[in-house]
């Protein structure tokens, strides 16, 4: 699974702390804490018809991660959706699209780690692009990553930052192999969630995910776990082993970029008939419905 570039967005005009440039012009310091140590927290949301589907859910979570790192200022969240309301303005854009916030510790007054240096308040960055969810809704080939996730003890997965650097290596072993994404286990052996999702699998009508032990605390996640609940569908939070997912009746990854996509092959396994289930299509049609009808209006009619 190779994003192909969008024409649309060849002059895109990206927000950074409110000064909105084109692409080709956007940048930020080297002084700044997301290139000096990777020291920023990130979200991505997607505008539907105008309506950002749980953009304070997303909000909330940009935030706890803030606090996590002990930044000094963090902007309120009037403050980051009137940036994104003028983004999208400036892009003349409606439906169709992908956000990615970035909130970073700010610019540091000399260069190295130590956050004392940062005395000029942080950087948000605002970049949408026109994209359609990025995964194949036939079914998408993964393979089981020898790169593990962190437990909280090592590197708390509830704080959301931009220290991808473990995601990469997973989705570099995944490339090598020839599949769309890599499967990453926490140091137990069970598994914690894709290089780029939250993972699930169905079996005799009972969906199960992962715990949130060594995967962070997902938006599209918790929203399958709700949809479950209210249409009956027995679910589960728990520890779920490689070969539970290899014995699956079906399987599914999450996400904002991606919303539900089937999982048809693990580690040259076939899961189930090797075609997207049919839970997975009935919780995909539910989420699709509630983005028809939810989200907060950033763009006018």
């Amino acid at each position: 699974m190779l994003q192909k570039f969008d024409q649309r967005n060849k002059d895109l005009v990206i927000n950074v702390n409110g000064a909105l440039v084109h692409r080709d012009q956007a940048g930020v310091s080297p002084f700044d804490s997301v290139v000096q140590g990777g020291d920023a927290v990130w979200e991505g949301l997607r505008l539907y018809d105008g309506r950002i589907f749980k953009l304070d859910e997303h909000l909330d979570r940009l935030r706890h991660s803030a606090l996590a790192l002990a930044f000094k200022e963090i902007p309120s969240h009037a403050e980051i959706i009137e940036q994104i309301k003028r983004t999208l303005a400036a892009n003349d854009m409606h439906d169709g699209v992908h956000i990615r916030l970035t909130l970073t510790r700010g610019v540091k007054i000399t260069s190295g780690m130590d956050p004392r240096l940062n005395q000029s308040g942080p950087t948000l960055i605002v970049l949408a692009e026109f994209k359609p969810p990025v995964y194949d809704q036939s079914g998408l080939t993964l393979i089981t990553s020898s790169v593990r996730r962190f437990p909280p003890d090592c590197l708390d997965p509830k704080i959301h930052h931009n220290n991808l650097i473990q995601s990469i290596l997973a989705k570099i072993e995944a490339n090598a192999a020839g599949a769309d994404d890599a499967v990453m286990l926490d140091q137990r052996g069970f598994i914690a969630e894709t290089n780029a999702t939250h993972l699930f699998i169905v079996e005799n009508g009972r969906v199960s995910t992962s715990r949130l032990l060594a995967c962070p605390e997902g938006i599209t996640r918790q929203t399958v776990l709700d949809l479950c609940r209210v249409n009956g569908i027995e679910s589960a939070e728990r520890d779920i082993s490689l070969a539970e997912l290899y014995r699956a009746d079906e399987a599914f990854c999450t996400g904002t970029m991606g919303e539900l996509a089937a999982v048809t092959q693990v580690d040259g396994r076939t899961i189930g008939n090797g075609e997207p289930g049919s839970t997975t299509g009935r919780l995909s049609q539910e989420f699709r419905a509630l983005t028809e009808e939810q989200g907060v209006r950033v763009v006018d009619s």
